[in-house]
């Protein structure tokens, strides 16, 4: 398959080099809303719009900074533009669904710093992808996060009902989970260029 074409763009993202769980960035909404399916799918299409909007501004930024000789100021741009972004899905969520805004709680807003976004940004940047590569790469790494989220979310209500030793409850078994799920994804590693 062609490294540059958009196909293998979206697979990277989503499944050879997952953001979540090969790069390991987004680990706290990771961890933190994937408890329950209920909560882990809305906020997987919350990331997907983030970085699809994410990903479009920060081909345009980068292209005027490059234009203007200023590249030094890409972070602090893509961080307005995250921000900008999370607010609009925040208000959203607010006023579409307030039982949902209330049940994600402190992790929507958290999507601001979730470093997945940020990582997204920068490494389409760094690896020069043109406008529809940029935009295929945001939506496998939100379709990636989304898989993560709704994977663990799975394990992690099947294992609600099993007799789990008292010594791996909670937190530890989410670390073992994750573990598991990062390895699984690892193996993808080999699909890659």
């Amino acid at each position: 398959m062609d490294p540059d074409s958009l196909t293998f763009v979206f697979l990277d993202a989503a499944i050879i080099n997952n953001l979540v769980l090969a790069a390991f960035l987004g680990i706290c909404p990771f961890l933190g809303v994937s408890a329950k399916y209920k909560t882990a799918v809305p906020m997987g299409f919350a990331v997907i719009f983030v970085m699809l909007v994410a990903g479009v501004c920060s081909y345009g930024i980068n292209q005027l900074l490059i234009y203007l000789d200023a590249p030094y100021l890409r972070i602090i741009a893509y961080i307005a533009v995250i921000a900008s972004a999370v607010q609009l899905v925040e208000m959203t969520f607010k006023k579409v669904s307030p039982t949902l805004f209330r049940a994600l709680g402190i992790f929507l807003p958290l999507i601001t710093t979730n470093c997945a976004i940020m990582g997204m940004a920068l490494f389409a940047t760094a690896r020069e992808y043109d406008f529809m590569q940029t935009l295929f790469y945001a939506l496998g790494g939100g379709a990636g996060f989304m898989l993560a989220l709704v994977f663990m979310a799975g394990a992690r209500e099947k294992l609600e009902l099993a007799d789990v030793p008292s010594i791996a409850r909670g937190a530890a078994l989410t670390l073992i989970i994750a573990g598991i799920l990062s390895m699984a994804f690892m193996g993808f590693a080999g699909l890659g260029a």
